[in-house]
Protein backbone atom coordinates (compact mmCIF):
# COMPACT_ATOMS: atom_id res chain seq x y z
CA UNK A 1 0.00 0.00 0.00
CA UNK A 2 1.26 3.36 -1.43
CA UNK A 3 0.76 6.05 1.51
CA UNK A 4 0.59 9.59 -0.35
CA UNK A 5 3.20 12.26 0.83
CA UNK A 6 5.72 9.56 2.79
CA UNK A 7 9.07 10.34 1.45
CA UNK A 8 10.95 6.78 2.11
CA UNK A 9 14.79 7.44 3.31
CA UNK A 10 17.35 5.60 2.14
CA UNK A 11 19.87 3.14 3.44
CA UNK A 12 22.96 4.11 1.89
CA UNK A 13 25.36 1.38 3.75
CA UNK A 14 26.40 0.38 -0.10
CA UNK A 15 28.46 1.25 -2.74
CA UNK A 16 25.90 2.85 -4.76
CA UNK A 17 24.39 4.48 -2.03
CA UNK A 18 27.22 5.96 -0.94
CA UNK A 19 27.96 7.56 -3.63
CA UNK A 20 24.67 8.95 -4.66
CA UNK A 21 24.41 10.57 -1.32
CA UNK A 22 26.33 13.36 -2.61
CA UNK A 23 24.99 15.44 -5.27
CA UNK A 24 28.35 16.33 -7.07
CA UNK A 25 31.45 13.95 -8.23
CA UNK A 26 33.90 13.80 -9.97
CA UNK A 27 32.52 10.72 -11.97
CA UNK A 28 35.60 8.44 -10.99
CA UNK A 29 33.94 5.30 -10.24
CA UNK A 30 31.75 3.79 -13.02
CA UNK A 31 28.49 1.94 -12.42
CA UNK A 32 28.18 -1.63 -11.37
CA UNK A 33 24.94 -2.34 -11.85
CA UNK A 34 23.09 -4.12 -14.26
CA UNK A 35 20.73 -2.50 -16.89
CA UNK A 36 18.56 -3.04 -19.98
CA UNK A 37 19.13 -1.69 -23.18
CA UNK A 38 16.48 0.04 -23.69
CA UNK A 39 17.16 2.25 -20.06
CA UNK A 40 20.81 2.72 -21.85
CA UNK A 41 19.41 4.27 -24.41
CA UNK A 42 17.18 6.35 -22.49
CA UNK A 43 19.25 7.77 -20.16
CA UNK A 44 21.77 8.65 -22.94
CA UNK A 45 19.21 10.41 -24.91
CA UNK A 46 18.28 11.98 -21.58
CA UNK A 47 21.53 13.34 -20.78
CA UNK A 48 22.24 14.27 -24.69
CA UNK A 49 18.71 16.68 -24.33
CA UNK A 50 21.18 17.99 -21.03
CA UNK A 51 23.78 19.06 -22.31
CA UNK A 52 22.72 20.91 -25.59
CA UNK A 53 20.72 22.23 -22.93
CA UNK A 54 23.70 23.47 -20.78
CA UNK A 55 24.78 24.73 -24.55
CA UNK A 56 22.29 26.74 -25.38
CA UNK A 57 21.37 28.58 -21.76
CA UNK A 58 25.27 29.00 -21.71
CA UNK A 59 25.33 31.01 -25.23
CA UNK A 60 21.90 33.28 -24.31
CA UNK A 61 23.51 34.41 -20.93
CA UNK A 62 26.40 34.94 -18.86
CA UNK A 63 27.21 31.92 -17.30
CA UNK A 64 27.90 32.41 -13.92
CA UNK A 65 25.16 35.40 -13.83
CA UNK A 66 21.96 34.96 -11.65
CA UNK A 67 19.45 34.43 -15.32
CA UNK A 68 21.43 31.93 -16.13
CA UNK A 69 21.24 30.14 -12.68
CA UNK A 70 17.48 30.58 -12.92
CA UNK A 71 17.12 29.12 -16.54
CA UNK A 72 19.20 26.29 -15.47
CA UNK A 73 17.05 25.50 -12.55
CA UNK A 74 13.86 25.06 -14.70
CA UNK A 75 16.03 23.10 -16.86
CA UNK A 76 17.19 20.64 -14.64
CA UNK A 77 13.96 20.44 -13.56
CA UNK A 78 12.09 19.24 -16.37
CA UNK A 79 14.13 17.00 -17.46
CA UNK A 80 14.57 15.75 -13.69
CA UNK A 81 18.22 15.74 -13.00
CA UNK A 82 19.72 16.85 -9.73
CA UNK A 83 21.04 20.27 -9.10
CA UNK A 84 20.46 20.68 -4.98
CA UNK A 85 22.35 19.36 -2.31
CA UNK A 86 20.45 18.06 0.30
CA UNK A 87 21.03 18.49 4.04
CA UNK A 88 19.55 15.16 5.48
CA UNK A 89 19.56 11.76 3.99
CA UNK A 90 18.59 11.54 0.28
CA UNK A 91 14.69 10.28 -0.62
CA UNK A 92 13.91 7.84 -3.39
CA UNK A 93 13.15 10.63 -5.93
CA UNK A 94 16.32 12.39 -5.41
CA UNK A 95 18.17 8.85 -5.35
CA UNK A 96 17.15 7.78 -8.96
CA UNK A 97 17.72 11.09 -10.06
CA UNK A 98 21.34 10.98 -9.04
CA UNK A 99 21.33 7.36 -10.34
CA UNK A 100 20.29 8.25 -13.79
CA UNK A 101 23.01 11.63 -13.54
CA UNK A 102 25.65 8.59 -12.44
CA UNK A 103 24.87 6.09 -15.60
CA UNK A 104 24.21 8.82 -17.85
CA UNK A 105 27.49 10.66 -17.69
CA UNK A 106 29.58 7.03 -18.64
CA UNK A 107 27.16 6.44 -21.33
CA UNK A 108 27.83 9.59 -23.52
CA UNK A 109 31.61 8.89 -22.32
CA UNK A 110 31.35 5.92 -24.49
CA UNK A 111 29.71 7.60 -27.33
CA UNK A 112 31.72 10.90 -27.22
CA UNK A 113 35.25 9.72 -27.03
CA UNK A 114 35.47 8.89 -30.46
CA UNK A 115 36.98 12.15 -31.85
CA UNK A 116 38.79 15.02 -30.70
CA UNK A 117 35.65 17.63 -31.59
CA UNK A 118 33.19 15.06 -29.67
CA UNK A 119 35.49 14.73 -26.77
CA UNK A 120 35.86 18.64 -26.76
CA UNK A 121 32.59 19.29 -26.68
CA UNK A 122 31.39 16.69 -24.07
CA UNK A 123 34.19 17.81 -21.83
CA UNK A 124 33.03 21.70 -22.11
CA UNK A 125 29.14 21.21 -21.40
CA UNK A 126 30.13 18.53 -18.33
CA UNK A 127 32.57 21.11 -16.91
CA UNK A 128 29.84 23.80 -17.14
CA UNK A 129 27.20 21.36 -15.44
CA UNK A 130 29.66 20.86 -12.67
CA UNK A 131 30.05 24.76 -12.38
CA UNK A 132 26.92 25.44 -11.86
CA UNK A 133 26.32 22.75 -9.48
CA UNK A 134 29.35 23.76 -7.29
CA UNK A 135 28.54 27.11 -7.60
CA UNK A 136 24.86 26.25 -6.09
CA UNK A 137 26.14 24.45 -3.07
CA UNK A 138 26.67 25.61 0.70
CA UNK A 139 29.60 26.63 2.12
CA UNK A 140 29.87 23.71 4.19
CA UNK A 141 29.12 21.58 1.11
CA UNK A 142 32.21 22.49 -1.00
CA UNK A 143 34.28 22.36 2.30
CA UNK A 144 32.73 18.72 2.56
CA UNK A 145 33.63 17.63 -1.17
CA UNK A 146 36.95 19.03 -1.27
CA UNK A 147 37.95 16.73 1.85
CA UNK A 148 35.80 14.07 0.05
CA UNK A 149 37.62 14.67 -2.73
CA UNK A 150 41.52 14.94 -1.62
CA UNK A 151 41.85 18.34 -2.75
CA UNK A 152 43.82 19.79 0.25
CA UNK A 153 44.88 22.74 -1.61
CA UNK A 154 47.23 24.46 0.90
CA UNK A 155 45.82 27.32 2.98
CA UNK A 156 48.35 30.63 4.23
CA UNK A 157 48.76 30.84 7.58
CA UNK A 158 47.29 33.78 10.24
CA UNK A 159 50.69 35.80 9.94
CA UNK A 160 51.38 35.41 5.86
CA UNK A 161 47.62 36.54 5.33
CA UNK A 162 48.26 39.70 7.93
CA UNK A 163 51.36 40.24 6.00
CA UNK A 164 49.88 40.08 2.13
CA UNK A 165 46.06 41.57 3.65
CA UNK A 166 46.52 44.89 1.38
CA UNK A 167 47.56 43.15 -1.26
CA UNK A 168 44.62 40.47 -0.84
CA UNK A 169 41.85 43.29 -0.19
CA UNK A 170 42.86 45.12 -3.45
CA UNK A 171 43.28 42.34 -5.95
CA UNK A 172 40.32 40.18 -4.51
CA UNK A 173 36.33 40.70 -5.03
CA UNK A 174 35.82 39.47 -1.93
CA UNK A 175 34.54 43.24 -0.55
CA UNK A 176 36.50 44.79 2.62
CA UNK A 177 39.22 43.50 4.64
CA UNK A 178 37.37 41.71 7.21
CA UNK A 179 35.55 39.44 4.48
CA UNK A 180 39.08 38.47 3.23
CA UNK A 181 40.38 38.09 6.82
CA UNK A 182 37.58 35.68 7.90
CA UNK A 183 37.78 33.72 4.57
CA UNK A 184 40.70 30.92 3.51
CA UNK A 185 43.21 32.22 1.50
CA UNK A 186 44.92 29.08 -0.69
CA UNK A 187 48.06 29.67 -2.59
CA UNK A 188 48.37 27.93 -5.58
CA UNK A 189 50.89 27.17 -8.27
CA UNK A 190 49.77 30.18 -10.76
CA UNK A 191 49.33 27.57 -13.83
CA UNK A 192 46.61 25.90 -11.84
CA UNK A 193 44.34 29.00 -11.77
CA UNK A 194 44.92 30.82 -15.38
CA UNK A 195 41.37 32.33 -15.74
CA UNK A 196 41.65 34.34 -12.33
CA UNK A 197 45.16 35.55 -13.39
CA UNK A 198 43.48 36.54 -16.73
CA UNK A 199 40.91 38.40 -15.04
CA UNK A 200 42.93 39.91 -12.42
CA UNK A 201 40.87 38.48 -9.84
CA UNK A 202 43.68 37.17 -7.72
CA UNK A 203 46.95 38.39 -6.33
CA UNK A 204 50.39 36.78 -8.01
CA UNK A 205 53.70 36.31 -5.92
CA UNK A 206 56.80 34.37 -7.23
CA UNK A 207 54.58 31.55 -9.15
CA UNK A 208 52.01 31.48 -6.77
CA UNK A 209 48.50 33.35 -6.62
CA UNK A 210 46.21 33.59 -3.69
CA UNK A 211 42.80 32.66 -3.87
CA UNK A 212 40.21 33.36 -1.63
CA UNK A 213 37.82 30.69 -0.63
CA UNK A 214 34.48 31.77 -2.68
CA UNK A 215 36.98 31.77 -5.97
CA UNK A 216 38.07 28.15 -5.08
CA UNK A 217 35.99 26.56 -7.99
CA UNK A 218 38.00 27.81 -10.51
CA UNK A 219 40.52 25.56 -9.28
CA UNK A 220 38.43 22.93 -8.76
CA UNK A 221 37.28 22.85 -12.38
CA UNK A 222 40.60 22.24 -13.82
CA UNK A 223 41.00 19.39 -11.58
CA UNK A 224 37.73 17.90 -13.34
CA UNK A 225 38.39 19.22 -16.29
CA UNK A 226 41.78 17.14 -16.18
CA UNK A 227 40.44 14.42 -14.74
CA UNK A 228 37.52 14.04 -17.09
CA UNK A 229 40.01 14.47 -19.91
CA UNK A 230 42.06 11.58 -18.89
CA UNK A 231 39.26 9.74 -18.20
CA UNK A 232 38.01 10.35 -22.44
CA UNK A 233 41.22 9.45 -23.38
CA UNK A 234 41.21 6.17 -21.53
CA UNK A 235 37.40 5.35 -22.67
CA UNK A 236 38.70 5.83 -26.57
CA UNK A 237 41.25 2.96 -26.01
CA UNK A 238 38.61 0.73 -24.64
CA UNK A 239 36.35 1.54 -27.71
CA UNK A 240 37.41 -1.96 -29.88
CA UNK A 241 36.12 -3.98 -27.01
CA UNK A 242 32.57 -2.41 -26.19
CA UNK A 243 32.34 -2.06 -29.91
CA UNK A 244 32.87 -6.20 -30.59
CA UNK A 245 29.40 -5.77 -28.37
CA UNK A 246 26.93 -6.17 -31.19
CA UNK A 247 23.87 -5.12 -28.68
CA UNK A 248 26.17 -1.71 -28.05
CA UNK A 249 28.02 -1.26 -31.02
CA UNK A 250 24.75 0.63 -33.18
CA UNK A 251 23.25 2.60 -30.40
CA UNK A 252 27.03 4.37 -29.20
CA UNK A 253 28.07 4.47 -32.89
CA UNK A 254 24.85 6.64 -33.49
CA UNK A 255 24.83 8.73 -30.04
CA UNK A 256 26.92 10.93 -31.17
CA UNK A 257 24.89 12.59 -34.05
CA UNK A 258 21.71 11.24 -32.10
CA UNK A 259 18.82 13.89 -33.14
CA UNK A 260 16.30 14.37 -29.70
CA UNK A 261 13.84 16.82 -31.25
CA UNK A 262 10.69 16.57 -33.53
CA UNK A 263 10.62 13.94 -36.50
CA UNK A 264 10.63 15.56 -39.60
CA UNK A 265 9.65 12.28 -41.71
CA UNK A 266 6.24 11.86 -41.58
CA UNK A 267 4.72 14.96 -43.11
CA UNK A 268 0.84 15.60 -43.77
CA UNK A 269 1.81 18.57 -46.05
CA UNK A 270 2.86 16.37 -48.92
CA UNK A 271 2.75 18.09 -52.24
CA UNK A 272 1.53 21.95 -50.24
CA UNK A 273 5.52 23.05 -51.52
CA UNK A 274 5.12 23.07 -55.90
CA UNK A 275 8.33 22.94 -57.88
CA UNK A 276 8.29 26.72 -59.02
CA UNK A 277 8.48 27.95 -55.17
CA UNK A 278 11.49 26.13 -55.06
CA UNK A 279 13.91 28.57 -56.02
CA UNK A 280 12.20 31.18 -54.45
CA UNK A 281 12.32 29.67 -50.69
CA UNK A 282 15.49 28.78 -50.88
CA UNK A 283 16.46 31.97 -50.93
CA UNK A 284 13.95 33.48 -48.11
CA UNK A 285 13.25 30.43 -45.63
CA UNK A 286 16.32 27.82 -46.76
CA UNK A 287 19.53 27.07 -43.95
CA UNK A 288 22.85 28.08 -45.62
CA UNK A 289 23.03 24.53 -46.19
CA UNK A 290 20.53 23.78 -48.15
CA UNK A 291 20.56 27.16 -49.65
CA UNK A 292 24.29 26.02 -50.78
CA UNK A 293 23.07 22.64 -52.28
CA UNK A 294 20.15 24.15 -54.32
CA UNK A 295 22.67 26.46 -55.27
CA UNK A 296 25.58 24.38 -56.47
CA UNK A 297 22.34 22.37 -57.94
CA UNK A 298 21.23 24.74 -60.05
CA UNK A 299 24.89 25.68 -61.42
CA UNK A 300 26.15 22.42 -62.12
CA UNK A 301 23.03 19.98 -62.84
CA UNK A 302 24.77 17.79 -60.32
CA UNK A 303 25.26 16.77 -56.79
CA UNK A 304 27.27 13.94 -55.57
CA UNK A 305 26.29 11.07 -53.35
CA UNK A 306 26.24 13.58 -49.93
CA UNK A 307 24.74 16.16 -51.45
CA UNK A 308 21.79 14.35 -52.82
CA UNK A 309 20.97 12.37 -49.45
CA UNK A 310 21.18 15.64 -47.65
CA UNK A 311 19.15 17.83 -50.05
CA UNK A 312 16.88 15.17 -50.98
CA UNK A 313 15.55 14.08 -47.53
CA UNK A 314 15.42 17.40 -46.74
CA UNK A 315 13.24 18.30 -49.70
CA UNK A 316 11.00 15.37 -48.91
CA UNK A 317 10.61 17.15 -45.56
CA UNK A 318 9.31 20.18 -46.65
CA UNK A 319 6.79 18.64 -48.34
CA UNK A 320 7.73 17.85 -51.61
CA UNK A 321 5.64 14.49 -52.90
CA UNK A 322 7.54 11.81 -54.56
CA UNK A 323 6.37 12.32 -58.14
CA UNK A 324 7.54 15.75 -57.90
CA UNK A 325 11.25 14.83 -56.34
CA UNK A 326 11.52 12.53 -59.52
CA UNK A 327 10.61 15.53 -61.62
CA UNK A 328 12.37 17.72 -60.13
CA UNK A 329 15.91 15.56 -60.13
CA UNK A 330 15.22 14.35 -63.14
CA UNK A 331 14.71 17.66 -64.81
CA UNK A 332 17.74 19.31 -63.30
CA UNK A 333 20.28 16.00 -64.05
CA UNK A 334 19.19 15.76 -67.81
CA UNK A 335 20.26 19.71 -67.88
CA UNK A 336 23.90 18.08 -67.38
CA UNK A 337 25.51 15.05 -68.26
CA UNK A 338 22.83 12.45 -67.62
CA UNK A 339 20.01 11.98 -70.13
CA UNK A 340 16.80 10.78 -69.14
CA UNK A 341 17.13 6.98 -69.87
CA UNK A 342 20.75 7.42 -67.51
CA UNK A 343 18.22 9.02 -64.78
CA UNK A 344 16.02 6.40 -64.95
CA UNK A 345 18.00 3.53 -64.33
CA UNK A 346 19.91 4.55 -61.75
CA UNK A 347 19.04 7.40 -60.48
CA UNK A 348 14.84 7.03 -60.18
CA UNK A 349 15.09 3.86 -58.05
CA UNK A 350 16.86 5.53 -55.31
CA UNK A 351 14.79 8.13 -55.17
CA UNK A 352 11.58 5.89 -54.61
CA UNK A 353 13.62 4.10 -52.66
CA UNK A 354 14.60 7.18 -50.06
CA UNK A 355 10.38 7.80 -50.28
CA UNK A 356 9.92 4.16 -49.01
CA UNK A 357 8.52 2.42 -51.81
CA UNK A 358 11.24 0.44 -52.85
CA UNK A 359 13.19 -2.13 -50.22
CA UNK A 360 12.83 -2.17 -47.06
CA UNK A 361 9.91 0.30 -47.67
CA UNK A 362 11.45 2.13 -44.84
CA UNK A 363 10.33 6.43 -44.14
CA UNK A 364 13.68 7.58 -44.31
CA UNK A 365 14.24 11.05 -41.76
CA UNK A 366 16.17 14.24 -43.15
CA UNK A 367 19.04 14.41 -42.07
CA UNK A 368 19.56 16.62 -38.18
CA UNK A 369 22.12 19.25 -37.82
CA UNK A 370 23.90 17.32 -35.87
CA UNK A 371 24.17 14.73 -38.30
CA UNK A 372 24.87 17.13 -41.14
CA UNK A 373 27.09 18.54 -38.68
CA UNK A 374 28.77 15.35 -38.18
CA UNK A 375 28.81 14.27 -41.70
CA UNK A 376 31.92 13.15 -43.56
CA UNK A 377 34.07 16.30 -44.74
CA UNK A 378 33.13 17.16 -47.66
CA UNK A 379 35.79 16.96 -50.63
CA UNK A 380 36.69 18.69 -53.80
CA UNK A 381 33.14 18.66 -56.03
CA UNK A 382 30.89 17.94 -52.37
CA UNK A 383 28.48 20.92 -51.28
CA UNK A 384 27.15 18.71 -48.44
CA UNK A 385 27.84 19.24 -45.06
CA UNK A 386 27.46 22.13 -42.63
CA UNK A 387 29.12 25.58 -43.90
CA UNK A 388 29.45 26.53 -40.18
CA UNK A 389 31.59 23.25 -39.55
CA UNK A 390 33.16 22.27 -43.12
CA UNK A 391 33.75 25.75 -44.66
CA UNK A 392 36.95 27.71 -44.30
CA UNK A 393 36.25 30.40 -42.21
CA UNK A 394 36.99 33.41 -44.77
CA UNK A 395 35.43 31.38 -47.71
CA UNK A 396 32.29 31.87 -45.18
CA UNK A 397 32.52 35.18 -44.62
CA UNK A 398 32.50 35.45 -48.50
CA UNK A 399 29.54 33.41 -48.71
CA UNK A 400 27.78 35.27 -45.97
CA UNK A 401 28.71 39.01 -47.53
CA UNK A 402 26.99 37.03 -50.80
CA UNK A 403 23.70 36.61 -48.76
CA UNK A 404 24.11 40.43 -47.89
CA UNK A 405 24.36 39.49 -43.66
CA UNK A 406 25.97 43.15 -42.74
CA UNK A 407 29.49 43.41 -41.20
CA UNK A 408 28.76 43.22 -37.74
CA UNK A 409 26.47 40.11 -38.15
CA UNK A 410 29.33 38.00 -39.78
CA UNK A 411 31.79 38.80 -36.63
CA UNK A 412 29.21 37.50 -34.55
CA UNK A 413 28.50 34.48 -36.86
CA UNK A 414 32.43 34.01 -36.71
CA UNK A 415 32.63 33.99 -33.06
CA UNK A 416 30.10 31.70 -32.64
CA UNK A 417 31.71 29.23 -35.03
CA UNK A 418 35.29 29.83 -33.48
CA UNK A 419 33.74 28.55 -30.70
CA UNK A 420 32.65 25.34 -32.54
CA UNK A 421 28.80 26.47 -31.59
CA UNK A 422 27.64 26.03 -34.95
CA UNK A 423 23.68 24.90 -34.51
CA UNK A 424 24.10 28.39 -32.69
CA UNK A 425 25.70 30.24 -35.59
CA UNK A 426 22.99 28.82 -37.81
CA UNK A 427 20.33 30.51 -35.46
CA UNK A 428 22.11 33.57 -35.56
CA UNK A 429 22.14 33.36 -39.58
CA UNK A 430 18.19 32.88 -39.23
CA UNK A 431 17.96 35.92 -36.86
CA UNK A 432 19.86 38.27 -39.39
CA UNK A 433 18.48 37.20 -42.26
CA UNK A 434 14.82 37.62 -41.03
CA UNK A 435 15.67 40.54 -38.96
CA UNK A 436 14.33 39.32 -35.78
CA UNK A 437 16.39 39.92 -32.41
CA UNK A 438 15.36 36.57 -31.16
CA UNK A 439 14.80 33.40 -32.67
CA UNK A 440 12.50 32.01 -29.43
CA UNK A 441 13.62 28.41 -30.63
CA UNK A 442 16.68 26.25 -30.27
CA UNK A 443 17.87 25.39 -33.64
CA UNK A 444 18.53 21.57 -34.15
CA UNK A 445 17.03 20.74 -37.70
CA UNK A 446 16.93 22.56 -41.35
CA UNK A 447 13.31 21.25 -41.40
CA UNK A 448 13.09 23.05 -38.69
CA UNK A 449 14.66 25.99 -39.64
CA UNK A 450 12.33 26.09 -42.65
CA UNK A 451 8.90 26.15 -40.55
CA UNK A 452 10.00 28.72 -38.78
CA UNK A 453 11.02 30.94 -41.63
CA UNK A 454 8.00 29.89 -43.02
CA UNK A 455 6.04 31.19 -39.88
CA UNK A 456 7.71 34.83 -39.58
CA UNK A 457 7.15 35.69 -43.03
CA UNK A 458 3.39 34.13 -43.18
CA UNK A 459 4.09 31.47 -45.71
CA UNK A 460 2.06 29.00 -43.92
CA UNK A 461 4.54 27.48 -41.66
CA UNK A 462 1.86 27.77 -39.07
CA UNK A 463 -0.17 25.06 -40.91
CA UNK A 464 2.97 22.93 -41.69
CA UNK A 465 4.35 23.15 -38.05
CA UNK A 466 1.02 21.92 -36.50
CA UNK A 467 0.49 19.03 -39.14
CA UNK A 468 4.32 17.51 -38.30
CA UNK A 469 3.83 18.09 -34.68
CA UNK A 470 2.85 14.53 -34.10
CA UNK A 471 4.00 12.73 -30.68
CA UNK A 472 6.96 10.66 -32.09
CA UNK A 473 9.46 8.34 -29.85
CA UNK A 474 12.93 10.25 -30.01
CA UNK A 475 15.46 8.05 -31.86
CA UNK A 476 18.83 8.29 -33.98
CA UNK A 477 18.47 10.68 -37.50
CA UNK A 478 18.52 8.74 -40.46
CA UNK A 479 16.70 5.40 -39.11
CA UNK A 480 13.18 4.37 -40.39
CA UNK A 481 11.08 4.97 -37.20
CA UNK A 482 9.49 1.36 -36.77
CA UNK A 483 13.31 -0.16 -36.77
CA UNK A 484 15.68 -0.59 -33.83
CA UNK A 485 18.92 0.48 -33.69
CA UNK A 486 21.06 -2.46 -34.79
CA UNK A 487 19.20 -2.54 -37.73
CA UNK A 488 20.65 1.60 -38.90
CA UNK A 489 23.90 0.74 -39.91
CA UNK A 490 22.55 -1.91 -42.10
CA UNK A 491 19.97 -0.09 -43.47
CA UNK A 492 21.81 3.23 -44.26
CA UNK A 493 24.55 0.58 -45.96
CA UNK A 494 21.47 -0.19 -48.24
CA UNK A 495 19.88 3.21 -49.38
CA UNK A 496 23.39 4.59 -49.78
CA UNK A 497 24.57 2.03 -52.10
CA UNK A 498 21.99 2.78 -54.46
CA UNK A 499 23.22 6.77 -54.28
CA UNK A 500 26.13 5.53 -55.70
CA UNK A 501 27.60 7.57 -58.54
CA UNK A 502 27.84 5.05 -61.39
Amino acid sequence: MQFPGRRRKLNTNSVQGELYEHLLQFYGQPPIENISLTEFETLAVERLKLLKTVENVGISHVKVSEEYKKKLDSEFKNLNFPNKEVDDRIVQSEYDKRRKDHISHFILRLAYCQTEDLRRWFIQQEVDIFRYRFNDLKPKHKLEFLHRNDLQYGTIGAEEKQTLMDKLVNSSYAGSGTKVEDQDIYKVPFQDALDLVRTRKVYLKAGYVYIPHQDIVTIVLNDFRTRLSKAMALTARSLPIVHSDERLQPLLSHLSHAYVGQDYSIQKNVGKISLDQIDSLSGKSFPLCMRQLHQSLREHHHLRHGGRMQYGLFLKGIGLSLEQALQFWRSEFIRGKVDADKFDKQYAYSIRHMFGKEGRRADYTPYSCMKVILSNMPSQGDYHGCPFRHSDPELLKQKLQFYKVSPSGISQILELVKGMHYQLACQKYFELTHNVEDANFSLNHPNQYFIESQRLLGGGGKDLKREVETPQKTKPAAAAPELTAKDVPEIMEDLDSFFQDA
